[in-house]
């Protein structure tokens, strides 16, 4: 398999050249074109059980698809996500990661999809009581809403909510107020991420949530 990022970092999309036997597994949605001789199979997102809870705990959409080239020639096949923003690929060599809801766009095979217990913190702050993770071998293709920063953490980091976007399993999450409650209120900070461990992290340079509080006021 061959692979592009291509109109980064605003407008990225792979595209993906498949060689003969290649297959790759992709969120529902993410294909903006492909190869006609491509074959598409429809499949839970992990399994069923897996599905069901990504979907209504984590976010997530139930099934995704395998593209597969089952020819002898290579096909192409394009992806993107939803959002605006950057993409990227990491090379998974038997570690894994934990994603925000929405980051997930792919991978190949060798890698499994499943989901991590966040906890309720995470889901009062409005970020799932799962997280999608995947393991194994392979690569998987992940965005996010604005630009992506890589960032290797050693001991404590804080990061808002809404700009983390995947983390090493290694990274523990403790979701709380950036201060005490009124200045937390009045600071507009709200929840923040405490992070403590030594593994890497993904942080995107725009909030969905934050897009939204804009936008509401100007559209009543």
């Amino acid at each position: 398999m061959e692979y592009e990022i291509r109109y980064k970092p605003a407008f990225a999309a792979i595209f993906l050249t498949l060689n003969p036997g290649d297959r790759i597994t992709a969120e529902a949605g993410a294909m903006t074109s492909m190869d006609g001789k491509l074959t598409v199979k429809t499949e839970f997102s992990g399994g069923f059980i897996p599905g069901l809870l990504k979907k209504f705990f984590g976010g997530e959409s139930l099934f995704v698809n395998t593209f597969h080239n089952q020819t002898q020639q290579p096909l192409t096949l394009v992806l993107t996500q939803s959002t605006i923003g950057d993409i990227v690929g990491v090379d998974l060599r038997g570690n894994s990661l934990c994603f925000q809801p929405g980051a997930y766009i792919c991978h190949t095979s060798g890698v499994k999809l499943g989901v991590r217990w966040a906890g309720l913190k995470s889901w009062f702050s409005g970020e799932g009581l799962f997280k999608l993770q995947v393991k194994g071998q392979g690569k998987v293709f992940f965005g996010a809403y604005g630009g992506l920063t890589k960032k290797r953490v050693n001991g404590d980091f804080v990061v808002d909510t809404g700009h983390l976007v995947a983390y090493e399993p290694t990274i523990k999450m403790n979701v709380g107020l950036a201060g005490g409650l009124l200045g937390s209120m009045t600071s507009g900070e709200g929840f923040i991420n405490r992070l403590t461990g030594t593994g890497e992290i993904y942080l995107q340079s725009r909030s969905i949530s934050g897009l939204v509080s804009y936008l509401q006021p100007k559209l009543r």
